[in-house]
């Protein structure tokens, strides 16, 4: 049997306001600088990254590591901490904000590749680890 969308949503207890949690809320810019150099790679690390789950009203805490290849713009660290600290109150879903702030970096800096990945604090006995990645990968390729 083959389940539509309407269907898979009717078995889950979350809504669609719930699953779209966050995405589209209005955070801080995020400023960049022009890049000087070609073909290297920046790694920013941010370890105390803390958001709200949709759900339960809980943080979230974790990891968050920001790879990129810059092209001709470079992440302005500032504006980067005020953007992160501003999911602190913000309800998401940690798949979700893995996956806006991989799309907000690309929109601030159209860096030639980049990735982001999320290793969230073990919750109910489970740690969840988010990749996302861009340019994006084909699909079913791991």
């Amino acid at each position: 049997m083959k389940k539509n969308k309407d269907t898979t949503r009717e078995m889950s207890r979350y809504t669609e306001k719930e699953e779209k949690s966050g995405l589209k809320e209005k955070l801080p810019p995020i400023d960049t600088f022009p890049n000087q150099f070609p073909d290297y790679e920046i790694k920013i690390e941010i370890p105390e990254f803390t958001s709200i789950c949709p759900i339960t009203g809980l943080p979230d805490f974790g990891n968050i590591v920001i790879r990129y290849i810059p092209k001709e713009q470079c992440l302005e660290l500032k504006s980067l901490k005020m953007y992160i600290l501003a999911y602190r109150n913000l309800g998401i879903f940690y798949e979700n904000a893995v996956n806006r702030i991989l799309e907000d970096i690309v929109k601030a800096c159209r860096p030639v590749s980049t990735s982001v990945t999320g290793e969230f604090n073990p919750r109910g006995g489970m740690k969840s680890i988010v990749e996302a990645h861009y340019p994006k990968t084909k699909k079913g390729s791991m």
